[in-house]
C-alpha cells in the first residue's frame, strides 16, 4: 500500500492540533431549527385513517371527568353531551377548528440571548428541550440515585446554560425538600430564571400561581409587562388521564393559559397495553383523539391560540406492565405522533431520550440514540425529556445532560443533511489533489470546510488505542463527570440581576445568594 505523504503542519504537531480540537465545538455546523420531516413511518392514507378513526372516538366516545367550568366554556361554541354523559366534538366542528389553528409560535430568549436563541416553532424545526421533573439526581461517584432538590434545579439549569445544543430549559427535576405548592413553584421557576436566559417551559402545581408566576416572569425579562410582548416561558402539564379522561387541575391550567392567549404546551401519554390499546396504531388513534381534545378546547376558548400538539404515546413491557422509555416501538410511536402533528400542519412536541438504562452505558446510547434521531428526523419541534434522563424518566444525571448535549451536535448534523453544489462537489479540487500531492489535508478547500462541515465532539474518543492507554483509559462517565464538574465548579449566574432584591422580598426564595455563588 503506498505511504500517503503530508505536508508537515507547523504550530508544534500533536499537541497544536488537540488545542485546536480543544477550541472548536463543531456547532459552527449545527444550529437549533434545522428542519427535519425526512423519517415518515405512517403512509399518507396511514395518517389520513388514524384521523378518521381519531375524529370518530372524538365524536363518538368523548371524553369523560369534566367539570362545570370546562362544560361551559365549549357546549355553547360546538361541543356537546352524548347518551353516556361524555363530552363530545363532532367532526365538522373538529375539521373547522383545525382549519383555524395556529401552525406556529415563538418562545422567546432574554437578555444577551434574545434573538440568537430565540425558538420558532413551526413546519418542521427542530429543536431540543429539557424536561421531565425527575424526583432523584444519579450521583456518579457511588452509582446510586438520592432525592433531588431544589439546589438540582438550579444545578442543572446553569450547566444547560453552558451547554448549547440544549435549546429549551424545563423543570428538569422536582425540588422534593421545598413542600408547600406555592413555595415549589415559585422556587422552581426562580432556580430556572436565575440559572439561565434560554427559553424555557415548566408547569404547576396549581393555576393560582399563574398570576404570580408571570410577575416573576417580568422581573427577569426586564419589567412590568414585558412577559406578554414575549412570552419567554410556555407552561401546561398533562390535562388528559388516559383513556379518555380529563385531568382537572392540568384542565385548569390549559384553560387560563388559553384565555391569556399564551402559548398552551401540554403531553399526552396513554401507554400502549395498559392505558391504550396494545397495538401501536390503536394507541396511536387515541393519542391523537385526547390531544386533538385538548387542541379543540383550546381553541373553542380563545380561536387560533397556539397549542403544541404533543401526543406522547409511550409503551409497557407487558411482561411487568411498567413503562419502558429506550424500546424500538417508543421510537417509532414517537416518530408517527409526529407524523401525525405534521399532518395538522401544528407545532409539535414529543418525549424523546427515555432510556431505561440505570447509568450511562451501552443501553443508554443505544436507546437514547434510537429514540432521539428517529424523533428529529420526524420533525418535532421540541424533542422534550432531552438532556440527562435515565432510569425511565425517575433520574437525571449531571453526566448524561452533558452526554446527550454532545449527542445532540451530532444529530443535528446529521438533520442538516448534505449540501450539493459545484463548490462542494470539488470537481476541481478531486483533480488537484489526486495529481499532486495525493491527499487534501491541508488544501484550502479543506480548510475552509472544516468547522462548516463537521461536528467535533470533545467526550467521544477519537484517540488510538495506545494513546488512550497512556492518558489513563478514561471512558465517556469519567470525561462528563470532568466536564459538568468544570462547569458546575465556575459557572454561577443569577439572571436576575439587579431586581433579585425585589423578588425575594416578593416571594418565598429559599436559596440564599450567598450559597447560589458556590457549588452545592
Amino acid at each position: 500500500m503506498a505511504e500517503v505523504k503530508s505536508r508537515r503542519r507547523g504550530g508544534g504537531g500533536r499537541a497544536a492540533r488537540i488545542k485546536v480540537q480543544q477550541a472548536t465545538t463543531g456547532n459552527e455546523a449545527v444550529h437549533g431549527g434545522l428542519s427535519g420531516g425526512r423519517y415518515k413511518p405512517l403512509t399518507p392514507t396511514d395518517m389520513e385513517n388514524i384521523h378518521q378513526a381519531a375524529l370518530t372516538v372524538l365524536e363518538k366516545t368523548g371524553i369523560t371527568d369534566h367539570f362545570p367550568e370546562l362544560l361551559d366554556l365549549v357546549l355553547p361554541k360546538g361541543a356537546v353531551m352524548n347518551d353516556l354523559n361524555r363530552l363530545c366534538f363532532p367532526r365538522a366542528l373538529m375539521e373547522d377548528i383545525l382549519a383555524g389553528a395556529a401552525k406556529e409560535f415563538y418562545v422567546y430568549a432574554r437578555g444577551e440571548r434574545e434573538g440568537k436563541d430565540d425558538m420558532h416553532c413551526s413546519a418542521e424545526s427542530v429543536y431540543f428541550a429539557n424536561s421531565g421533573t425527575a424526583v432523584t439526581t444519579f450521583d456518579s461517584e457511588t452509582k446510586s440515585y438520592r432525592p433531588s432538590i431544589l439546589r438540582d434545579v438550579y444545578d442543572f439549569t446553569r450547566l444547560v446554560d453552558r451547554l448549547d445544543n440544549i435549546h429549551m430549559l424545563g423543570d428538569t427535576v422536582l425540588a422534593t425538600d421545598v413542600t408547600d405548592d406555592f413555595a415549589h413553584d415559585m422556587n422552581t421557576i426562580y432556580a430556572m430564571l436565575a440559572g439561565s436566559q434560554k427559553p424555557a417551559c415548566l408547569t404547576f402545581r396549581d393555576r393560582s400561581h399563574i398570576p404570580h408566576a408571570i410577575r416573576m416572569f417580568d422581573f427577569a425579562q426586564g419589567g412590568e409587562g414585558a412577559f406578554m410582548k414575549k412570552p419567554s416561558v410556555i407552561f401546561g402539564g398533562c390535562p388528559m388521564v388516559s383513556p379518555l379522561r380529563v385531568g382537572k387541575e392540568n384542565m385548569e391550567i390549559l384553560i387560563d393559559t388559553a384565555k391569556l392567549g399564551l402559548t398552551v404546551d401540554l403531553a399526552v401519554p396513554p401507554q400502549a397495553g395498559a392505558t391504550a390499546p396494545a397495538t401501536l396504531a390503536g394507541t396511536l388513534v387515541q393519542t391523537v383523539a385526547e390531544t386533538l381534545a385538548c387542541v379543540a378546547i383550546v381553541n373553542l376558548i380563545t380561536p387560533g391560540c397556539p397549542v403544541c400538539f404533543a401526543a406522547w404515546p409511550f409503551i409497557t413491557d407487558l411482561r411487568s406492565g411498567s413503562f419502558t422509555g429506550g424500546s424500538g416501538e417508543q421510537a417509532l410511536i414517537g416518530a408517527a405522533a409526529i407524523q401525525m402533528g405534521n399532518f395538522y400542519g401544528l407545532p409539535t412536541s414529543v418525549g424523546a431520550g427515555m432510556t431505561d438504562a440505570k447509568i450511562p452505558d451501552a443501553q443508554y446510547g443505544l436507546e437514547k440514540a434510537l429514540t432521539f434521531t428517529l424523533a428529529a428526523h420526524a420533525g418535532a419541534n421540541r424533542l422534550c425529556e432531552f438532556g440527562g434522563m435515565i432510569g425511565s424518566l425517575m433520574g437525571c444525571s449531571f453526566e448524561s445532560m452533558v452526554i446527550d448535549d454532545e449527542a445532540g451536535g451530532m444529530i443535528l448534523r446529521s438533520l442538516r443533511g448534505i449540501e450539493v453544489t459545484d463548490e462542494t462537489m470539488a470537481v476541481d479540487v478531486i483533480h488537484q489533489c489526486a495529481i499532486d500531492p495525493g491527499h487534501f489535508l491541508g488544501n484550502p478547500h479543506t480548510l475552509s470546510y472544516m468547522n462548516s462541515e463537521f461536528v467535533y465532539p470533545r467526550l467521544m474518543d477519537r484517540e488510538r488505542t495506545d494513546t488512550w492507554e497512556n492518558e489513563g483509559k478514561t471512558d465517556l462517565l469519567d470525561r462528563a463527570r470532568d466536564k459538568a464538574n468544570s462547569i458546575l465548579d465556575s459557572h454561577f449566574p443569577n439572571y436576575f440581576g439587579a431586581s433579585d432584591a425585589q423578588v425575594r422580598e416578593e416571594f418565598p426564595i429559599v436559596m440564599s445568594t450567598e450559597s447560589m455563588a458556590r457549588r452545592g
